[in-house]
């Protein structure tokens, strides 16, 4: 049985994105795994399905394999655009879509969220004018890790007029190349700032596994995501700067973090269950195309 502080850490952390490099599965397949997922012993770590709008139409002749007691969770992901008149022309028609699979099969799917990228020219009038179209559905704006601190702020900004956060900020935290992977510093910018201990947060590609460590495939050293999650909660519980966050996230030393069900600690510094479960509410998830790999990894490490 898992460490009760490695559940509070991980519990529906993993949004599965199996349909993404370098899996890039098929629709098809991606659902069945999902189905899978969702009865298995670990489906206490398993968020939602990323799943892209234009593939709305199709996922809803796919919906057998789930039911009521295991339905399909759905993260929204947006397209891509470029300015902001672009950008609000996609998110009307991704909300559009967002709606109507939503009231398909109540019983069958649900959306959790949307993902969606913010072009660079995005700034508090295109966000008004957003707000008022997502209405209540939260939403994780992508932006670049060099305009992390900014996108934070401003969406902060608009939380702080809200009775509940429904803006969150979306890390790119990796990718196929070694030249898609953020410094430890970048990311730990992000964690730091102010703004984020009440900034719901999440984090998609390259987080495939728990330490951080080199792997031949993209030639780089990849971030993990106990050392991402971890540096997280503990950054905003102890008030570090960069340069403390940033050591958590460098560290490759399966024996700097421990679990047990009264705390998780890295090195000398610790913080609570409770407190744990309380700073989860606003480090959320992170994208893997894998389900796979972040539990066999856990069970390398003796964690699971």
């Amino acid at each position: 049985m898992p460490a009760d502080s490695l559940r509070a850490l991980l519990a529906h952390s993993i949004d599965y994105a199996g349909m993404f490099p370098p899996c890039s599965l098929g629709l098809d397949s991606a659902l069945r795994n999902q189905a899978e997922y969702v009865r298995s012993p670990d489906a206490w770590m398993l968020g939602a399905f990323v799943l892209p709008t234009e593939q709305f139409d199709a996922t809803k002749q796919l919906l057998s394999q789930f039911d009521a007691q295991h339905p399909l969770r759905v993260a929204a992901l947006g397209p891509k655009t470029a300015s902001a008149d672009a950008f609000l022309e996609a998110l009307d028609d991704a909300d559009v879509a967002t709606r109507s699979l939503s009231r398909h099969n109540v019983d069958l799917i649900s959306i959790s969220h949307l993902e969606m990228f913010l072009p660079k020219d995005v700034d508090v009038a295109p966000l008004n004018e957003a707000r008022s179209i997502v209405g209540d559905l939260p939403v994780f704006w992508e932006a670049p890790p060099d305009r992390a601190e900014q996108t934070i702020a401003l969406l902060a900004e608009f939380n702080s007029d809200a009775d509940s956060p429904t803006f969150g900020y979306k890390l790119r935290t990796g990718g196929v190349t070694a030249d898609a992977f953020p410094t430890s510093m970048q990311i730990a910018k992000a964690l730091v700032t102010p703004a984020t201990h009440q900034l719901p947060l999440k984090f998609t590609a390259g987080l495939h596994h728990p330490l951080r460590q080199y792997r031949e495939e993209v030639k780089t050293k990849m971030h993990g995501f106990l050392n991402v999650l971890g540096a997280a909660v503990l950054a905003a519980e102890h008030r570090w700067d960069a340069d403390q966050t940033a050591i958590v996230l460098d560290d490759e030393n399966a024996d700097s973090f421990s679990f047990t069900d009264d705390f998780f600690a890295w090195r000398e510094w610790r913080i609570d269950t409770k407190r744990l479960r309380y700073r989860r509410r606003f480090v959320v998830s992170f994208g893997s195309c894998s389900f796979d790999d972040p539990r066999d990894d856990l069970r390398a490490l003796q964690l699971l």
